[in-house]
């Protein structure tokens, strides 16, 4: 390192000191990922190879999945809980959207009530309003039904509170520039906000698909058909194969459960990102 200059001496001293930083990492990466990656080993295996502890690929995978697949049909409640995410993730952020326009530009009466109601409702987990939502329902007959598992979802006080601040923060010559134009609040909406709130949009998009995606206590209470229940209900069949637990099912149903949301936040890694960050640019 004589023969270098300052700065280059700097750089590469710097550089050489990184390796106990990526070395940390990654023993902390693969102790994140080690319960995905042994349920992954877990799922070739039969119970006796797990009872084993065995760390190497087991003999039992194409039997495996022919149960979770072909006898319970995996598949079709992979499928219905598709359908709920993407109605559900859709409609909320359209509803959050109008919400935002309207708390933001519009003057009503009441408006400061109606949004601290929607503040109030974020302190209110779903299992306080879920016998209500029961009866209510129950009283229109959906019960089997993906409006059961759909409508009483698509209201977002978290999607109408995010637009709300992100509206807020916009500089208002935009609404300004848009009337003298002649836009309708719609346009508006369509031709400026959005475009300007995609990032908003995905972090939104991801958080709810998830959500969704993971719910359980509504969708065994509302749905008895087992051809319309949704994927993480029906993982809970899975425990009793046969008349009796096998692990290997068990753990292959879970990871092929965690592969559409893992998808969904890869492809959106980005603007998600970004999305929580718009607050602190400005």
């Amino acid at each position: 390192m004589k023969g270098l200059a300052p700065g280059v001496r700097q750089k590469t001293f710097f550089r050489g000191r990184r390796w106990p930083y990526h070395i940390g990492l990654t023993i902390t990466a693969l102790i994140i990922a080690f319960p995905l990656l042994y349920a992954m080993l877990v799922a070739t295996q039969t119970n006796a190879e797990t009872y084993a502890f065995q760390f190497t690929p087991g003999s039992a995978l194409a039997k495996n999945f022919e149960a979770v697949w072909v006898k319970r049909d995996f598949a079709g409640a992979m499928w219905n809980s598709l359908q709920q995410a993407i109605l559900v993730t859709t409609g909320k952020t359209v509803l959050s959207l109008l919400a935002g326009l309207a708390f933001v530009y519009f003057k009503f009466r009441g408006k400061w009530i109606v949004f601290g109601l929607v503040l109030i409702t974020l302190m209110m987990p779903t299992e306080v309003m879920i016998l209500a939502m029961f009866r209510l329902v129950g009283g229109f007959g959906w019960q089997d039904t993906m409006a059961a598992l759909v409508v009483p979802f698509l209201a977002s006080a978290t999607g109408a509170f995010l637009f709300r601040q992100h509206f807020a923060n916009m500089p208002t010559e935009l609404l300004e520039a848009s009337q003298i134009d002649g836009a309708s609040p719609v346009q508006f909406l369509l031709k400026v906000l959005i475009p300007l709130s995609w990032n908003v949009i995905a972090a939104l998009f991801v958080i709810q698909f998830v959500y969704t995606w993971n719910m359980f206590l509504w969708p065994s209470l509302i749905i008895r058909d087992e051809s319309k229940q949704v994927v993480q209900a029906a993982l809970q069949t899975l425990t009793n194969i046969d008349g009796s637990l096998n692990f290997g099912p068990l753990m292959l149903a879970a990871v092929l459960a965690s592969i559409p949301p893992g998808l969904v936040f890869i492809l959106m890694q980005k603007p998600f990102m970004s999305g929580f960050a718009v607050g602190q640019d400005k």
